[in-house]
C-alpha cells in the first residue's frame, strides 16, 4: 500500500475529511472549471461530427479510424514540445494564443462542411490541425491546476476535472447526435468553436498568482528538453505510471475507434445510437467519478486500476458480439466507468511524481504516451477490423489488455504520494573568486565523504540511491571515487552543462531530495558536514581541448 502524503497525514491528524467538491470553492478553479465544461461540451459535439461525417464521406473500417488517429497522433509528435514551451513561458498568455487559433481553424472547417467542399483527407487534415492546437494546451492546462487550489484539494480537482470532461461526454454526443439530425452535420463545428471562444474570455478573467521574480533566466528551450526526459528517466515513479499507461491505452483505443462502425453494424444504427454509445460512456465515466473517492477509501491505486482493465476488457468483448443496441449501449456504459478509474489513476500518478519546475514537461510524457498509445493502437485496429472485421479487432484488443496487466501488474502506481516535491531551498549559492561565469561550463560539483571502513558497503547503497537525485535535477554525468591514499575518504562528483545550470539545481532540490542526500550524510565522520567544492572549466579550454598547448 502506498504511503499517505503530506496533505493525507494532514486530514487524518484533523480528523477530517476533504470534500471532492472541495475545489469549486476556490474562484480561479470555479472560473476555469466551468469555462472547459463548456469547452469540452463542444469538444465532444465535434468529435460525433467528425467521426459520423467520415462514416458518410468514406465507410471504411481504415479511413474511420484514422480520425481518432488524426486526434491523437499531434499530442504524441508535439506535446513534449509543448511541454518545455509552457514550462518556461507565461501559461494564460499561452493558452489565450492557442484558443484562439483554434476558434479560427474550427470555423474554417465548419464554413467548408457547411458548403459541401469537405473531402475525407481535408477532413483529416483539420482534425490532425485541431488535435495539434490540443497538443499545445494540454500540458499548460494541466500544470495549471496546482495553481488554482492548494496542496490538499489536488487530487479532487484532478477528479473534477475528468469528471467534467466527461459529464461533456454524457451531454455533447446526445447535443450532437440531435443537432446534425435537426439542423445538419455543420452545426456541432460552428458550436465548436463558440466553445473555444469562450475559454478564450475565461483565461482573460482569471488572475494566475504572481510568481516570483527570478534572477536566472529561463532554460535554453531544446536544453529544457533534454533536461525533462533526463528527469523522468530517473524519475523512478513517473516512469511506472508511464509504463502502465502504455499498457493500459494502446489496448484501449479499439473501441474509441471501432465506436462508429458499432452503431453502423446494427440496422437500426444511425448517428442517434452513435450519440446514445458516447453518452453512456459519459454517463458512466460521470458515475465512476462520484464513486471514486469512496472507492479510494477502500482499496489502494493499483486495485482500482486492475478493476479498471478487467472491466474495459469486458465491455470490450461485449461490444464485439452485442446483439443489440441495447447492450452496446450498456457495454459502454461499464467501458465509461472503467476509463475514469483509470484515467484518474493514471493522471493523479504521474501529478503526484512530479515538482513544480518539471511539472509541464512530465505531464506532457504522460500525454505523449496517451497519445500515442491512442493513435498507434486506433490505426493497428483499424487495420485488423479491415482485414476481417470489427467483432475480431475488439475481441483481439480485450484479450491484449488482459495480457498486457498481467505484464505490468507488478509495477506500482501512486509511488509518488508519498514524497514531498515542494522545493527545499536549503542550498546555499557557493562565494566566487571569478568573474562572470554564468556562461562558462561544464561545472564539476565535488563532496567529499570520511567512511568508517565497516560501514563502506551501507553508504555506498546510499550514494548510489542518491546518484538518480541528481540526474533528475540536472546533472549528466554522476560518480564516486574512493582515494586510493586514504581508504575512508571518497569523493562523490558530478557534471553539470554550466553554472546557470547549477544554480537552477539549486532551486529544484526537493524535500524528498534533502532526505536521500541526508541517508548518505549520515555516514560522514566528520568534522563537521561534508565538503563542497565547485570546479568551473576555464575560458581557454576550448583550446586545451583542441591540443594547443604552446
Amino acid at each position: 500500500m502506498t504511503a499517505a502524503s503530506p496533505a493525507q497525514k494532514a486530514g487524518a491528524a484533523t480528523g477530517q475529511k476533504r470534500s471532492p467538491w472541495a475545489p469549486f470553492g476556490h474562484p480561479a478553479f470555479a472560473l476555469l472549471g466551468t469555462a472547459t465544461l463548456i469547452s469540452n461540451i463542444g469538444t465532444w459535439m465535434h468529435d460525433v461530427g467528425a467521426g459520423w461525417l467520415m462514416t458518410t464521406l468514406d465507410p471504411s473500417p481504415s479511413v474511420v479510424a484514422l480520425v481518432q488517429a488524426a486526434t491523437m497522433a499531434p499530442q504524441f509528435l508535439f506535446v513534449l514540445f509543448a511541454g518545455a514551451l509552457a514550462d518556461r513561458v507565461d501559461k494564460k498568455r499561452l493558452l489565450i494564443v492557442v484558443n484562439a487559433g483554434l476558434v479560427g481553424v474550427i470555423a474554417a472547417l465548419a464554413l467548408f462542411v457547411s458548403a459541401g467542399r469537405i473531402s475525407p483527407l481535408g477532413l483529416v487534415v483539420f482534425t490532425f490541425l485541431i488535435g495539434t492546437g490540443a497538443a499545445f494546451i494540454a500540458p499548460a492546462w494541466q500544470s495549471v491546476v496546482p495553481q488554482l487550489v492548494p496542496r490538499e484539494d489536488l487530487s479532487a480537482a484532478i477528479a473534477l476535472n475528468s469528471m467534467g470532461i466527461n459529464i461533456a461526454r454524457a451531454i455533447g454526443p446526445a447535443i450532437g447526435g440531435f443537432l446534425i439530425a435537426a439542423a445538419g452535420i455543420a452545426t456541432p463545428f460552428f458550436l465548436n468553436a463558440a466553445s473555444c471562444a469562450v475559454i478564450v474570455f475565461a483565461v482573460l478573467l482569471w488572475r494566475p498568482p504572481q510568481r516570483a521574480e527570478r534572477d536566472l533566466p529561463p532554460e535554453p528551450f531544446f536544453g529544457s528538453i533534454t533536461t525533462g526526459l533526463r528527469h523522468a528517466a530517473y524519475n523512478k515513479a513517473l516512469k511506472a505510471t508511464l509504463l502502465r499507461a502504455i499498457a493500459f491505452f494502446a489496448f484501449a483505443s479499439a473501441y474509441w475507434a471501432m465506436l462508429p462502425l458499432i452503431a453502423r453494424r446494427f440496422p437500426e444504427g444511425g448517428s442517434a445510437l452513435y450519440g446514445a454509445m458516447l453518452t453512456a460512456i459519459g454517463i458512466g465515466a460521470v458515475a465512476g467519478a462520484l464513486l471514486l473517492p469512496r472507492f479510494k477509501e477502500s482499496f489502494t491505486s493499483n486495485q482500482i486500476a486492475a478493476w479498471a482493465t478487467f472491466g474495459t476488457a469486458a465491455a470490450m468483448t461485449v461490444l464485439a458480439v452485442a446483439p443489440a443496441p441495447l447492450i452496446a449501449v450498456g457495454a459502454s456504459l461499464l467501458g465509461g466507468v472503467a476509463w475514469i478509474a483509470m484515467l484518474t489513476s493514471l493522471n493523479v500518478s504521474a501529478q503526484t511524481a512530479l515538482p513544480d519546475w518539471v511539472r509541464a514537461r512530465g505531464l506532457a510524457l504522460f500525454l505523449m504516451v496517451m497519445s500515442g498509445g491512442m493513435a498507434g493502437g486506433s490505426i493497428l485496429w483499424g487495420q485488423l477490423a479491415e482485414r476481417s472485421s470489427v467483432s475480431i479487432a475488439l475481441a483481439v484488443a480485450a484479450a491484449g489488455i488482459l495480457l498486457a496487466f498481467i505484464a505490468v501488474r507488478r509495477v506500482s502506481l501512486g509511488q509518488g504520494e508519498g514524497m514531498d516535491l515542494r522545493p527545499a531551498g536549503l542550498w546555499e549559492v557557493p562565494g566566487l573568486d571569478i568573474d562572470g561565469p554564468e556562461d562558462r561550463g561544464p561545472v564539476m560539483v565535488t563532496v567529499e565523504y570520511l567512511i568508517d571502513p565497516k560501514k563502506e558497503e551501507q553508504f555506498l547503497a546510499a550514494i548510489r540511491a542518491q546518484a538518480a537525485e541528481r540526474y533528475r535535477d540536472g546533472a549528466y554525468q554522476w560518480g564516486v571515487q574512493q582515494d586510493a591514499e586514504r581508504r575512508e575518504r571518497y569523493i562523490e562528483w558530478f557534471l553539470v552543462s554550466s553554472w546557470t545550470e547549477h544554480l537552477r539545481q539549486h532551486e529544484r532540490v526537493t524535500h524528498h531530495d534533502t532526505n536521500l542526500q541526508a541517508a548518505a550524510r549520515r555516514y560522514h565522520l566528520g568534522p563537521g558536514e561534508p565538503r563542497v567544492e565547485h570546479l568551473i572549466a576555464p575560458r581557454m579550454g576550448a583550446a586545451l581541448a583542441g591540443g594547443d598547448w604552446q
